[in-house]
Formats: C-alpha cells, structure tokens, sequence
C-alpha cells in the first residue's frame, strides 16, 4: 500500500462507519412501526376494560390507524421532495410520539383514536417513505444497499412479532398504557440518533403539491382498504367498496394521465407503472407481506382459540418464525453477492411455501407446542430471503428524483398486502369450511406464495440498474 491510499482507505472506512451509524435510526424507525402495528392485538382487552368500552371499539381504532396510513402513505412520500427527507422523517416521529403519549394517557375512546388512529397514523405515513429513499440515496452499491434494506427488514421483522410478546409482558407487569410509553421513549431515542443522519439531496420548494391526486388516491385507498377489512362481515358491503374504490383509483390514473400530458406535475407519474421490473417487484412484495400477516393472522387465533395459549405463550412460539427472520435477513449482503435478486426471492417463496406445508402437517394433531417450531422456522426463513431483494427491485429501479414516489407507491402496496393477508385468514375463519378452517386458510396462503413464486420468475435475470445518488446541483422539475 502507497502513502498515499493510506489516507484514502482511512477515509474510506470512516465514510462506511458514517453510514452505518447513519443505518441505526432508520431501522429503528421501521422496527417501531413494525412493533406498534402488531402489539395492540394483545391489549384489545385490557384497553376496552380500562376504557369502558367494546372491543369492537378498540377493534375501530385499529381500523382507524389502517386507514389513516393508507390514506396518506403516497401523499407523505411526494411531500418528502418539496420539505426533505431528513425532516420529514423527524417531524413523523414527533407526531408518532405525540400520538402515543396521548394514547398512553387516553380517559376514553375518543382520545385513544386521537392519539394513536390519527396521530400515529399520520406520524407513521409521513416517517415511514423517508427511510427508505434515504436508505436507496446513502447506499449506492446493490450489495451494501441489500446489507442496509436487510437491517432495516430483519428490525421491522423483529418488531412485527416481538409485538405481541413484548406488549403481552408489559401490559401485564405494568399496564396497556406503558406500552405507549415505551414506543414514545424509542422515538424519542430515534430523534436523538436523527441528528447524524444527512440528506444526500436538497429540497425543491418548487414543486408543486397536486392536492386533486392526494384527495383520489387517499379516497380510492381508504375505500379499498375498508372493502378488505370488511369480507368478513358483510360481502355485499365489501364488495361494493371494493368496487367503488377501484373505479376511485381509476379515476385517480385518469387524472394524473391527464395532468401529465397537460405539462404539470401530478401526484405520481406514470412512468412509475411502466416500468416491468418495478411492477413485478411490487407484486412479489405485496405477496410477501399478504403471507406475513395472513400466516401470522391464523396461527396466531388457532393458538388462543384452539390451543388455548395466552400473548405471552403465543409470542415465544412466534420466537422461532423471528429467529429464522432475523438471520436470512441479516445475511441479505451477503446473498446478494453470490446470488441474481431474481433467485433469492424465487428461493424466498419457495422455502415460504415449504414452511406452511410443514407447519400444517406437524402442527395437526400434535399436542405439543414445539411442533409448531420447525415450520414457523422455514417461514420465518423464507420471508428473510426475499422481503430485501425485493425492496432493493423496486427502489433501485428510478433514479433519485423518483425515490420519494416509488417509495410511497411502494409502502402503500405492502401495506395493501397486509390488509388483504389479514382479511383473507379471516374471512375463511368466519365461514368455518367443514374440513378445517385453519388449515384451509393455510393452504389459500401457500397457493397464493406459488403465485408470488410465478411472478418471482418472470423477474430479469439480471440485477436491477442501481442509480447511484447525486449531491450536487437542485433536483430539476419535470415538465
């Protein structure tokens, strides 16, 4: 080594340790998003105890908080080019945390829908899109930006099934309230940890906001989301709002179409639909996250209804399915250096669907709790491999002045896919089929992972183009 790239390489490896400790906040971010969305299943009866009201209540504000984020998911991430994403991200953990002590102090229903359905719904949408343009424009290379989206993934794996154990403990050594507490203290942390984290791109106070697109596309997802959440109940009902929802959207595609050929700015382009790599990046991505929380949904219930378990019991079993999570994703640099994207995720659906398999046939019949373990195992496994490479499909698919779209589009399918995950589970419950419905549920999910397998397939063989991010010079507006 010559004298002179010993300064190189020392400048080198503290720029690595720049964005690794800028890596931390953002991943912390998703894991409190994860957690918060997964540990009110447990509290559902303490809250409407303490509240003196139904469950169904509690079961609203949830709905609520659905809603909310749905509604303002695409909105939040166009917003993040006008005021940066650096600051859009620190005012929604200063909303959520608002939102959560609020909660935490709730004397009735109203003020906990306050709180956390409108606060923290809000806060989530506005802080969510920030983490991952900022991840897509700090890490350039396809291997260190897999190593980034799986640290992000594999903490937002981790607080989607530490939830339920974690808030099961704390609402019953303490209080359903100091559940909040505790996600208003881990934000609070986040902010702290914020302040090292750099916008690699300056704001375009020029852009302008197209208010028509955000009241359709908030419209149309709301009333897609509220036909999702109600299959089970009322399929007329359902249906209908699906298909009013539906033609919203069209309306909403029509508008922008129409916007942008009129030479201004809509909400979304439409080259963010064009483009085939992204399309099948966010239809493997919708897939995956439908399987994670319908899987979880049904094994979940099956546990406390049939088994009998309480949270606590339920969430050291889910343990297995996170162990399996965290290590595959963990492990996302280095997959992507020995292996095409294509094939992790294909590999990803694949283990998935040999996972539920397992489970269905070790679980059924057996006593014993440990038989759950090697299927949620494979599961959790499978989930790991793909849920990066997919993120990392659709991201590096645009360059930078599109980050603040496709990232929005893109949180709003997964999240679409969560809905339906859970929807799904639970409309073949209620119908109780004669030969089992949980099993049945299970083998919907898997037939629905060979679909996400088959979409999977037709990814290029080939690594998406990665864009890398450019710092100098104002983002110019597109005409």
């Amino acid at each position: 080594m010559t004298v002179a790239s010993v300064p190189d390489a020392a400048a080198a490896l503290q720029r690595r340790r720049d964005r690794r400790r800028m890596l931390v906040p953002l991943a912390l971010a998703q894991f409190i998003c994860s957690f918060a969305g997964s540990n009110m299943t447990v509290m559902i009866q303490d809250i409407s105890e303490d509240l003196d009201t139904t469950v169904q209540g509690v079961q609203v504000a949830i709905t609520a908080f659905l809603l909310v984020m749905a509604a303002l998911m695409i909105p939040a991430g166009t917003l993040t080019v006008r005021f940066g994403r650096k600051r859009c991200l620190v005012v929604g953990l200063s909303v959520y945390g608002i939102g959560a002590l609020i909660s935490a102090v709730a004397p009735g229903l109203g003020v906990l829908i306050l709180g956390n359905s409108i606060l923290e719904g809000i806060g989530t949408a506005l802080l969510i899109p920030p983490v991952y343009i900022l991840t897509t424009l700090l890490f350039t290379e396809v291997t260190d930006r897999a190593r980034a989206f799986g640290a992000i993934m594999a903490m937002g794996g981790i607080g989607a099934a530490a939830g339920p154990l974690l808030g099961g403990l704390i609402t019953s050594a303490i209080s359903w309230r100091a559940a909040f507490v505790f996600q208003a203290a881990v934000v609070a942390v986040i902010i702290l940890l914020s302040r090292h984290l750099v916008d690699p791109l300056p704001v375009d106070t020029d852009r302008d906001f197209d208010t028509v697109g955000a009241i359709l596309s908030a419209v149309g997802l709301i009333l897609v989301v509220m036909g999702i959440l109600a299959t089970d109940d009322n399929g007329w009902l359902a249906g209908g709002l699906l298909l009013v929802g539906a033609l919203v959207l069209v309306a909403f595609f029509r508008w922008i179409r129409a916007k942008e050929r009129a030479g201004a700015q809509p909400l979304l382009p439409t080259e963010l639909f064009r483009n085939r790599t992204s399309n099948l990046g966010l239809i493997t991505q919708h897939t995956q996250w439908l399987m994670l929380m319908g899987i979880s949904f049904v094994v979940a219930a099956y546990l406390q209804v049939v088994r009998g378990y309480d949270a606590i019991s339920t969430g050291v079993i889910f343990s297995a399915s996170t162990v399996g999570l965290l290590a595959t994703s963990l492990g996302a640099e280095r997959f992507a250096k020995r292996r095409e994207q294509r094939t992790l995720v294909m590999t990803g659906f694949a283990v998935t669907v040999c996972g539920i398999c397992l489970l269905i046939a070790m679980a059924h019949g057996s006593p014993s709790a440990w038989s759950f373990a090697p299927g949620l195992l494979l599961i959790g496994l499978g989930l790991g491999v793909m849920l990066t490479p997919s993120v990392n499909i659709v991201q590096s698919s645009f360059p930078e002045d599109l980050q603040g779209e496709i990232s929005g589009l893109s949180r709003s399918v997964s999240n679409l896919g969560s809905s339906v995950g859970t929807a799904i589970a639970g409309t073949i419950l209620v119908a109780d089929p004669s030969v089992g419905p949980y099993a049945v549920s299970l083998v919907v999910l898997a037939a629905i992972g060979l679909g996400g397998l088959a979409a999977a397939s037709m990814l290029p063989r080939t690594p998406a183009p990665t864009h890398p991010a450019k710092t100098t010079g104002p983002r110019q507006r597109r005409s």
